[in-house]
């Protein structure tokens, strides 16, 4: 069966093999809820539909407007497979009960590189995606840019307060980025977005170097919360 868990997904789980993000427009924070509570009815009213599917999150922007998946699967064949079997059901479902979604994309990725703490035990209270856009596609590029920002991150002596931890995800077509970072709270990520320097890091020759690397198209920062966690039994 389906369970809901307040727990946030273990990015670093070597059986995920295809994680996958995706956005939703709903429009208002009121549909927001509902859309939330319609997903968790459409899922929990059913068994888990396969083992090769490890978790589904679901994280409400900050913006009152969007909802972020986050689905950890074993890999793309698991999730062709939920499609053809039990994918429209769900969806079919929770549109009728708030018509009107817009479902904007649909990424995937594979994890690159982490950065955290061993045994770091704080509670994220605020999800930042770092969206980054290529020209082109070209995965050695993708993975020099993520190994640059490491080289960045870990020149700074005096790190942000608040950070717990970062996910680079590569996505399958060579073209994005993707860093799922973990906040102690959203106040806190405002605050070292806030300092001098383009974004969090102090302004480096070894940031500048992140920000001018060739072929970078462009990039955005979203700050969710998480709104619903669903697991196997």
């Amino acid at each position: 069966m389906t369970r809901r868990t307040d727990h946030h997904p273990d990015l670093t789980d070597p059986r995920v093999g295809a994680p996958f993000f995706s956005t939703w427009r709903v429009g208002t924070p009121e549909r927001q809820r509902e859309t939330v509570e319609a997903i968790a009815r459409a899922w929990e009213r059913r068994p888990w539909p396969t083992s090769g599917l490890r978790s589904y999150h679901v994280y409400a922007g900050e913006d009152g407007s969007t909802l972020l998946h986050h689905s950890q699967w074993t890999g793309e064949a698991v999730y062709e497979a939920f499609v053809k079997a039990h994918r429209q059901e769900r969806v079919d479902e929770i549109d009728t009960a708030v018509p009107g979604i817009e479902r904007l994309w649909l990424g995937r990725y594979r994890r690159y590189r982490s950065a955290a703490a061993e045994g770091d035990t704080r509670v994220p209270g605020c999800i930042v995606i770092v969206d980054v856009e290529f020209e082109g596609s070209d995965p050695e590029r993708q993975r020099a840019w993520v190994d640059a920002v490491f080289e960045a991150l870990e020149s700074e002596s005096d790190p942000h307060p608040g950070g717990i931890s970062g996910h680079f995800h590569v996505s399958t077509d060579g073209t994005r980025v993707l860093n799922y970072a973990e906040w102690e709270s959203a106040q806190h990520h405002i605050d070292a977005m806030a300092t001098p320097g383009r974004g969090i890091g102090s302004p480096s020759a070894l940031w500048e170097r992140v920000h001018g690397w060739p072929g970078f198209k462009s990039s955005t920062v979203s700050r969710y919360d998480h709104a619903l966690g669903l697991v196997p039994e």
